[in-house]
């Protein structure tokens, strides 16, 4: 019964909220990015009835983008200069579900 538990331990402590697999190869790639070119954070949404992936940069102006599951860049609701983003997807705040982290930096 110990062994049990303990298999079923492992399995929870080693099994990823997301694996590699689930992921895009553009938001897999950003993942395994050295420290200074990868974003802050990845979190998944429901927009559009379709999940995507919106990237937080860490720093300066750069724009957030949301990207679909074919690694096409839809739109930037927030970053650049004015904080605003390129405007193309002016009801992503208001629209979109949000889903779940799948990455951050530093875990």
């Amino acid at each position: 019964m110990k062994w049990i538990l303990a298999l079923l331990l492992l399995q929870l402590l080693g099994s990823p909220s997301c694996s590699k697999e689930e992921m895009p190869d553009c938001i897999r790639r950003m993942t395994e990015a050295p420290a200074t070119e990868s974003p802050q954070r990845i979190d998944v949404y429901e927009y559009r009835g379709k999940t995507v992936y919106f990237v937080t940069e860490d720093c300066c102006d750069k724009f957030n983008t949301v990207y679909d599951e074919r690694c096409n860049a839809i739109c930037a609701p927030s970053g650049g200069i004015t904080g605003q983003g390129d405007r193309k997807c002016p009801d992503f705040a208001r629209d979109a579900k949000f889903v779940r982290v799948l990455w951050e930096k530093g875990r």
